[in-house]
């Protein structure tokens, strides 16, 4: 499989499949493909699918196949932001935001991952429900608004704002931590908790999560009856 990123802040990925390759997505990402693209919809067994759907996507995955030939299909993302590969292989598995899966070569294995910490699955918002790729292959996933990217070094902390990790290596880990002083919780603006990635591993972060973008536009949204 081949493929080129078109088109950002709205991008698509394009992939070009030989005969016989084929691609999975789990949410209908599809946006035009050549016709000897077959599709197939399979659940994958009902655990798979449970975990599918805690995870933010649909309990059914769409399988794209190249028949007769080479073939093309494209992916688009869901929200103007960023499209990124990653090589996934044993030992490199990354965990990325719900709903954050785009679509994969059908190699990589796809699951719900749960922080093991209960504080991170409380109060951690997009910390607590995220997805594990993991098997071997390529695997695009969609970034809300621009991507920065930070190596983190071995102990090595990054405080994030709930919502602004996109992604990290599953070499990572994360934990939830209390906004110091009441003053600052109550007043700053910021909430009550914040994101703690610890390292070693690489982490990818966001400038404009979806979820802070509905928020700052429900004040507008005319209300029924006025």
């Amino acid at each position: 499989m081949q493929y080129r990123i078109l088109g950002e802040p709205l991008p698509v990925v394009e992939c070009q499949l030989a005969s016989g390759e084929t691609m999975i997505t789990e949410k209908g990402a599809m946006s035009w493909m050549t016709p000897n693209m077959k599709m197939e919809t399979k659940g994958g067994g009902v655990g798979k699918m449970f975990g599918r759907m805690f995870s933010g996507e649909s309990m059914f995955q769409n399988r794209y196949t190249a028949m007769g030939g080479n073939g093309m299909i494209a992916f688009a993302s869901s929200f103007p932001g960023s499209i990124r590969a990653f090589n996934i292989s044993p030992g490199n598995e990354m965990i990325v935001q719900k709903s954050g899966f785009l679509a994969s070569e059908a190699t990589v294995d796809l699951s719900v991952h749960f922080q093991k910490r209960l504080g991170a699955g409380f109060f951690g918002g997009e910390g607590f429900i995220m997805q594990r790729l993991s098997g071997q292959g390529v695997a695009f996933v969609e970034i809300d608004g621009y991507a920065v990217e930070y190596d983190l070094s071995p102990g090595q902390q990054m405080i994030i704002d709930t919502g602004y990790l996109a992604a990290m290596t599953a070499s990572c880990s994360m934990d939830i931590q209390t906004v110091p002083g009441i003053k600052n919780a109550l007043f700053g603006g910021e909430g009550l908790f914040n994101t703690v990635v610890t390292g070693p591993g690489k982490i990818i972060l966001q400038s404009m999560p979806i979820s802070n973008v509905a928020a700052s536009i429900i004040p507008y949204v005319p209300k029924s009856g006025s």
